[in-house]
């Protein structure tokens, strides 16, 4: 892959949308109204840096949910994929030890924020040596965990997508592949995500999930102390293939890979005014069972995404994904990188964000006031659709919001008729909501429901309750 452009502009980036809320709020109340859905993914931080996270940015902004890389004893190496070749299922990796796990499952928790541990539990790491916690092993062979008998007996990478049993029996980039139809290997897995319940843990991401039967995982899930914990599942769609991801719909939720490649089509080359049937009109699971996304770790290296260099397009796909009624949204966070391996700067020490390569998309003002938005529409659906015809676009969410995206290349004014009640509204792009909007500007809506505002190419108004 071409060598990343450097973080730059990121000041420009943090400019390109606009995000109003209600004056008239009750700022006593530390918890948004609605249900907090919304995950950030802080990929690749190390614990601690999560810890401090959780505190000063995603409980304060409304946040439900962090994700946080796999916690596991992984193979060394700088890289970022070691992480998801696992060695054992001790908590000992270049992202902390069990202790500093626990105390961030702790301080998130105090936060109100829920935990979500990204769980690899397909398959064990390549080659041999010794793992970040001090463990030995070889490839079919993990004292005291895995032996030979252990691993599917196809010892062949996967060729063919459109055989199932090469898609769920053969090796993922070569990569030994956990016989998860044995009692044995299902309860040590069992073990390993009843240890991470017992340490706080909310919920979990099942990494290569299709090359698992869906059986096998709902095997594994009874075998848990809480089986109904919060499961999404990385089933990445593909036309023709033997897997599908509604095969494991029976089990939990599903990351919705074509809602992210769709957001890409549509906004590099496409045309917003057909966002109108966003979701399962454009054959979509279901939203109640779909985590939606702009882009991962995965797809911002692969380009199948629109990812963080690409400005305010990039700002503008996440305004809409935490303003549409479509699943549950997850906002990926990550860091610059030279090469497609490089790991996290500082071993995923974050010392401050927009520093050291951290792009901190979870905290740019943009989206973080949208996690408010989506907390306060939530449970309502779109009315007010408009659209110029092309790229520009808005929208209401009931009585509770209303959001205008220009993705066009000037301006545009317009007077929009909205559900909102008549009331001024707080541009927080520009002033800090907790601080009575100190800075802001503010925005009337009349008695009919109708505001008048200029857009800027590349920003976005959005306006809730």
């Amino acid at each position: 892959m071409a060598t990343r452009r450097a973080f730059v502009g990121l000041t420009a980036a943090l400019l390109t949308a606009t995000v109003l809320t209600a004056l008239a709020v009750n700022s006593a109340s530390a918890a948004p109204p609605g249900g907090k859905d919304v995950t950030a993914t802080l990929f690749e931080w190390r614990f601690d840096s999560v810890a401090t996270a959780c505190g000063t940015v995603l409980g304060p902004k409304g946040y439900g949910y962090v994700e946080v890389s796999p916690p596991q004893e992984h193979i060394q190496g700088g890289q970022w994929w070691t992480s998801y070749q696992p060695v054992s299922y001790r908590i000992g990796g270049r992202l902390g030890d069990r202790s500093s796990f626990q105390n961030m499952v702790s301080a998130c928790h105090a936060a109100g924020v829920k935990v979500i541990a990204d769980a690899v539990i397909n398959h064990m790491a390549n080659g041999s040596g010794t793992g970040t916690a001090g463990s030995s092993f070889a490839k079919y062979n993990y004292p005291g965990l895995y032996q030979d008998q252990d691993f599917h007996g196809c010892r062949q990478p996967i060729t063919d997508y459109g055989n199932r049993d090469n898609v769920q029996n053969c090796e993922l980039v070569g990569l030994p592949d956990l016989d998860t139809g044995s009692d044995y290997v299902r309860g040590a897995i069992a073990g390993y995500l009843n240890d991470l319940l017992s340490l706080g843990v909310d919920g979990f991401r099942i990494d290569a999930a299709k090359h698992m039967a869906a059986s096998d995982l709902a095997a594994i899930k009874g075998k848990l102390t809480n089986p109904s914990v919060f499961w999404v599942q990385e089933t990445i769609y593909g036309a023709g293939e033997a897997v599908q991801p509604t095969e494991y719909l029976g089990t939990g939720d599903v990351d919705e890979f074509r809602y992210a490649t769709s957001l890409k089509s549509t906004f590099d080359g496409g045309r917003l005014a057909d966002l109108s049937q966003f979701g399962e009109a454009w054959g979509f699971v279901s939203g109640s069972k779909a985590r939606s996304f702009v882009d991962n770790w995965d797809t911002e290296r692969n380009g199948s995404t629109i990812d963080y260099d690409e400005g305010s397009t990039y700002t503008l796909a996440n305004v809409f994904m935490l303003a549409w009624p479509y699943g549950s949204p997850n906002v990926f966070s990550g860091y610059t990188y030279g090469s497609s391996d490089d790991g996290p700067p500082n071993g995923g020490t974050v010392n401050a964000c927009y520093t050291d390569g951290w792009t901190c998309q979870h905290a740019w003002p943009q989206i973080a006031n949208m996690v408010g938005f989506h907390n306060a529409v939530a449970g309502t659906g779109v009315t007010n659709w408009w659209t110029d015809g092309t790229n520009a676009i808005a929208f209401g969410r009931g009585d509770k919001g209303f959001v205008v995206i220009n993705r066009e290349g000037s301006a545009i004014s317009q007077t929009f008729q909205t559900s909102l009640p008549a009331g001024t509204y707080c541009d927080v792009q520009h002033g800090d909501p907790d601080a009575g909007c100190a800075g802001g500007t503010s925005y009337t809506v009349d008695g009919n429901g109708r505001f008048t505002a200029t857009v800027g190419a590349g920003d976005a108004v959005a306006l809730h309750v």
